[in-house]
């Protein structure tokens, strides 16, 4: 029988190795995961012969867009990127599952059956193929890159490494849960705007189109001088209404436009900046932003990914342009012996609070506490923060919704009244 050496670690970190007499390497996977081992390393021992497959796997039908590698399938099936909330429960799934005593593999296998919205059944079937043909959790999901990001690869490497990644699995849930509470809340504070900029725009129109061109047949009719208000209306209700093409035309050119300098460094970086100077709503930009890089940096550092590494999975997942330059030079800094305090305090885009508790953690040797501290505080700023947003945005609303509205009962009552005044004067 086959022989198969392995290298994997208890759930107390340590390492053991030591040799399976099994048929093949899914048998010596599944023989070190009932030993309450996670496997590291599984190969054939020297001068061992690998068992074929078993006979009878080649009668089966195979579908032959499962033969290509999964990040080609990805591409052809257009899969989607899942959502904060997706990733929260499946990672919560995960680690129950494993925390419970059962096998990777066989957790793996469940998690096909399990109602995971957003990760598709065929993600979870390849990664357990994967790991029974000797490959590691975090290197068959760093093969699955729409689903898995280089945060989720490398913390689930982390865990591996350190013989914890059923508590790496839970930090991540955490994680993925308090950012999708954060982009929830941010999302909820900008429906109600919204909504009310819909409403009254279609309303505006509605006007514009279906009842402004009974009034101007009236007008017309009685042959009235047409204050300058009314005149302005007609001129746009007749430009909306022969020249809806041109108005196209212009959206289209001006949609373009932006896109081709949003797609340029210099407009990247503009907009960004522009993004967080503007009146109130910067604030809450910035705010997010400063509890984004905290929360990141803090997670990826307490599961024991490197610093240099953890910098460089953060400076990926931020949004913001700027940002992204400041946690690029603040890494070439630390490659250099620089503390991390120092670059963020020379970038002059962090506030001085998350430079003074970083430089404390460093001093006191815990800067993943220091930033998950920062964390929580820029959290409950960025609330605060959506709430003024909120309380400043509704009345501006109502004022501006009263400015077109009175515009246009102007427009049409200053004729009305012109009219009534004549009619009365022929009397």
């Amino acid at each position: 029988m086959p022989q198969f050496s392995y290298k994997a670690r208890r759930r107390s970190g340590e390492v053991v190795q030591g040799v399976l007499d099994v048929a093949d390497r899914p048998a010596a996977l599944v023989q070190i995961e009932r030993l309450g081992l996670f496997p590291v390393l599984v190969e054939a021992a020297k001068g061992a012969a690998v068992a074929p497959a078993a006979a009878g796997v080649a009668s089966k039908k195979v579908n032959l867009t499962s033969l290509l590698p999964p990040t080609l399938r990805a591409s052809l099936t257009r899969q989607r990127k899942p959502k904060l909330q997706e990733m929260a429960t499946f990672t919560q799934q995960l680690a129950n599952l494993l925390n419970s005593g059962m096998p990777l593999t066989v957790a793996l296998h469940s998690m096909s059956h399990l109602e995971s919205k957003g990760i598709p059944a065929n993600v979870t079937k390849d990664l357990r193929q994967e790991v029974m043909e000797g490959k590691s959790l975090s290197d068959s999901m760093a093969k699955q890159p729409v689903i898995f990001s280089d945060l989720y690869v490398n913390m689930v490497r982390a865990g591996e490494q350190s013989g914890a990644l059923v508590e790496v699995l839970r930090r991540m849930a955490t994680h993925f849960q308090q950012f999708a509470e954060v982009q929830g809340k941010m999302t909820s504070a900008m429906i109600y705007p919204l909504m009310v900029c819909s409403v009254g725009f279609a309303l505006i129109l509605f006007f514009i189109y279906f009842m402004l061109p009974h009034f101007i047949e009236m007008f017309n009719g009685f042959n009235v001088d047409l204050p300058l208000p009314t005149r302005m209306l007609i001129g746009l209700s007749n430009f909306l209404t022969h020249l809806w093409w041109l108005a196209l035309l212009l959206l289209i050119a001006l949609v373009i436009l932006f896109k081709r300098f949003q797609s340029t460094e210099h407009g990247k970086r503009k907009l960004d900046e522009w993004k967080m100077k503007i009146p109130v709503l910067g604030k809450v930009v910035k705010v997010n932003l400063f509890a984004q890089f905290a929360r990141t940096l803090s997670t990826l550092l307490q599961n024991g990914v490197p610093v240099l590494t953890a910098l460089k999975i953060t400076e990926q997942v931020m949004p913001n342009y700027l940002l992204k330059e400041a946690i690029a030079k603040t890494r070439e800094a630390v490659t250099d012996g620089k503390t991390i305090a120092q670059p963020l305090a020379q970038s002059k885009l962090f506030p001085q609070l998350m430079v003074d508790l970083v430089k404390i953690g460093e001093d006191t040797g815990d800067v993943p506490g220091a930033l998950a501290n920062l964390a929580e505080t820029y959290e409950g700023e960025l609330q605060i923060s959506l709430r003024v947003m909120m309380n400043l945005i509704e009345p501006l609303l109502i004022i501006v919704m009263a400015v077109g509205v009175g515009f246009l009962l102007l427009s049409v009552l200053l004729p009305m009244f012109k009219l009534i005044s004549n009619i009365s004067a022929g009397r």
